[in-house]
């Protein structure tokens, strides 16, 4: 069994405003962000699903050319290969999943 304080894990800023702590399961990689206002992930895809749930905040998540307000508690859930985007109204916090393991950095 393992336990991790996240709040130990070091912060990546892999985008502008996209302020992340990482760690793997077995099979799946946890990213903890913080987000600034403003900050965008551009469109992009990869052979993960990708989960993102906002617990603070508003995102603007776009999946497959539909555009939807996300705000705390909603979840975002992104098929594997689809395109998708991210845009951070506010400042707030999410907790993205992917499935299988996504390599960071």
């Amino acid at each position: 069994m393992t336990f991790i304080d996240t709040r130990k894990l070091p912060v990546i800023e892999r985008k502008p405003g996209w302020h992340g702590r990482y760690f793997d399961s077995a099979n799946m990689t946890f990213g903890h962000y913080d987000f600034d206002a403003g900050a965008v992930i551009q469109a992009h895809s990869h052979e993960q699903e990708e989960v993102w749930h906002v617990v603070e905040g508003e995102l603007e998540v776009t999946i497959a050319g539909v555009t939807q307000r996300a705000g705390a508690d909603s979840v975002a859930i992104v098929p594997p290969g689809t395109a998708h985007e991210v845009r951070a109204l506010t400042s707030g916090k999410a907790i993205v999943v992917d499935y299988p393991i996504r390599k960071v950095g």
